[in-house]
């Protein structure tokens, strides 16, 4: 079966730097859009990041431009955010997720929390 595993959550300060992992495997990885979405206890599911299914092309919420990365490894089936300039109000559950068709997810982590302090 598909699992998407994600790691790398965790509590830091403000200004601070977190990675997040998201390995996938039971799926054709490189057919797949890869995305990281956000929720806050409470709050509907946010976009965060997506890429392409070569790497070649990506796409960010506003609020995260400038300061996340998303980037891929096909060969190892991974998909990685890169979260630099964090901010207390990046603190969320955070999602990686599988998509066959722009848009629509097919599949989803369990989720990682991150907690940006001040």
């Amino acid at each position: 079966q598909v699992q998407l595993v994600e790691s790398g959550g965790g509590l830091v300060q403000a200004g601070g730097s977190l990675r997040l992992s998201c390995e996938a495997s039971g799926l054709t990885f490189s057919s797949y859009i890869m995305g990281w979405f956000r929720q806050i206890q409470g709050k509907e599911r946010d976009f965060v990041a997506s890429i392409s299914r070569s790497g070649g092309s990506t796409d960010y919420a506003d609020s995260v431009k400038g300061r996340f990365t998303i980037s891929r490894d096909n060969a190892r089936n991974m998909v990685y955010l890169q979260m630099n300039s964090l901010k207390p109000e990046d603190t969320a559950v955070y999602y990686c997720a599988g998509a066959f068709a722009w848009g629509q997810y097919d599949y989803w982590g369990q989720g990682t929390q991150v907690t940006v302090s001040s």
